[in-house]
């Protein structure tokens, strides 16, 4: 309806600055012709939008100009309200107490508070299950120094097992999926690395200061293949014993997962068979049987003797 694209087009003037003719014809799917036409439409209604001309033209709002709250709907305010309740709990922010009094401070006297009238039907729990008050503070330590432009000492524990104290510069913290990472400068690599917060053993604020560096775009981390050594990856078979099919479901996409007859569910994926694949497998105990290839099979074979042996010994001092 002309009406939606109007007030969509109002929101995004609002939000992006100037935009040209050309792209908001492709956005919303009309001719350029009919864009010249929303835009008379709209500044008749008294919406204050300006045309630029040129190769850099387009249109935008006048900065002065805001939305009222009229514009948003109840269930639209109560969403906001649903999405900072969220993010609160998983930062534990004070400041986020006041964002909430602001997102409620839209309602009017009459209108229901959301959660209050009826139980919320969308809840953003961004704090992961059994994330504790260590974990918080650890979130709220690198908050403050990305903040304050301060330097964290770290004793950190990489995927591989191997202990080491770093430096580094904090940039972002990214909760991913329900995983806390820090996107930083390290000054032992000389270079911006991801690490795992719950990997993060101890740290503290160093005094020094740094001045902050452009951090690379997050999709500058997505997987590469060609960052892993190709050798090192075999066509795997795997079959799991029923009682395990949520974590299956968990682990492997649908189209690795078929279903046998006897209700036991068999993975085929090419993996690469290191610490993380050896884990993997002998954490489902007798769960789970390697079909393929069978140098995986043997070595899970091995691990899984060196454990017997292990509580074999009378004192059960750990083997290196």
């Amino acid at each position: 309806m002309k009406i939606d694209r109007l007030l969509a087009m109002t929101i995004l003037l609002l939000n992006r600055g100037r935009i040209s003719a050309k792209e908001l014809a492709e956005r919303f799917e009309v001719s350029t012709k009919t864009i010249y036409r929303d835009m008379d439409t709209l500044g008749q209604a008294g919406i204050p939008i300006i045309a630029h001309q040129g190769t850099s033209g387009g249109f935008e709002m006048m900065s002065q100009y805001t939305i009222s709250r009229q514009l948003l709907t109840m269930d639209e305010i109560g969403s906001i309200f649903t999405a900072v309740k969220g993010v609160r709990a998983a930062l534990d922010d004070r400041t986020l107490d006041r964002l909430l009094d602001k997102v409620e401070s839209l309602l009017q006297r009459s209108d229901p508070k959301p959660g209050v009238s009826q139980p919320d039907d969308l809840l953003f729990d961004l704090n992961p299950w059994g994330q504790g008050k260590s974990a918080r503070d650890k979130v709220r330590l690198l908050r403050q120094a990305a903040g304050e432009t301060q330097k964290v000492k770290l004793q950190y524990i990489n995927m591989n097992g191997t202990d080491s104290w770093r430096v580094v510069e904090p940039g972002r913290l990214i909760l991913k999926g329900n995983v806390w990472y820090l996107q930083a400068y390290c000054t032992l690599r000389e270079d911006f690395r991801i690490f795992r917060v719950s990997r993060i053993q101890e740290m503290s604020m160093l005094p020094d200061l740094f001045n902050p560096r452009e951090l690379p775009p997050l999709e500058s981390y997505d997987w590469n293949p060609e960052w892993s050594d190709k050798e090192a990856y075999s066509m795997v078979t795997l079959r799991f014993s029923p009682l395990v099919r949520h974590r299956v479901g968990d682990s492997f996409s649908p189209e690795q997962i078929s279903l046998l007859e006897d209700g036991s569910l068999r993975v085929q994926a090419e993996l690469a068979l290191d610490e993380w694949f050896y884990g993997m497998v002998l954490s489902y105990g007798g769960q789970a049987v390697i079909e393929a290839p069978e140098l995986a099979a043997n070595e899970v074979m091995r691990r899984a003797y060196k454990i017997v042996e292990q509580y074999r010994k009378p004192d059960r001092l750990l083997s290196t």
